[in-house]
């Protein structure tokens, strides 16, 4: 028998489904959602990337970066450039108020991950991100699976 409960994918679902919730608990108080934080982060470690190479970094499709840019435009934390060299693009760049925002949402992403892990040993969490690393494959644009 079929059990759906042990199967891995209905568990990496699951899974998440609340570390999700926890990240969006923590980031309740500055208004801003798991995936916005994670295209801040990539700023963090590359300010002016273009919407292209933020999708492709994060996996997320274009037209959804772009909604996510919007919003973070919107809240004050970014700002659309014309790109130096390529008129058709824009780099995306942090304005103050995102430089800002850093520390504060690192530690809401630390405080959720300690949530999401507390039974697990540090050597556990290791080992699962590695595993999810391989898991994951290549990191480029999601396509689905053919089977």
């Amino acid at each position: 028998m079929f059990d759906i409960e042990k199967n891995i994918g209905f568990l990496l679902a699951k899974a998440y489904q609340r570390a999700f919730a926890l990240a969006k608990e923590e980031l309740e108080p500055y208004d801003l959602t798991p995936p916005q934080c994670g295209i801040l982060a990539f700023l963090w470690q590359q300010d002016g990337l273009t919407q292209v190479e933020l999708s492709e970094r994060s996996q997320v499709d274009r037209t959804t970066m772009g909604g996510l840019i919007d919003r973070l435009e919107k809240c004050g934390l970014v700002e659309r450039h014309p790109h130096p060299h390529d008129r058709r693009a824009h780099q995306i760049r942090l304005t103050p108020k995102g430089k800002s925002m850093e520390a504060p949402l690192s530690e809401c992403s630390k405080k959720a991950l300690a949530k999401f892990t507390s039974g697990l040993t540090n050597s556990d969490v290791a080992n699962f991100a590695r595993i999810l690393e391989t898991l994951r494959g290549e990191k480029r644009i999601y396509e689905k699976p053919v089977f």
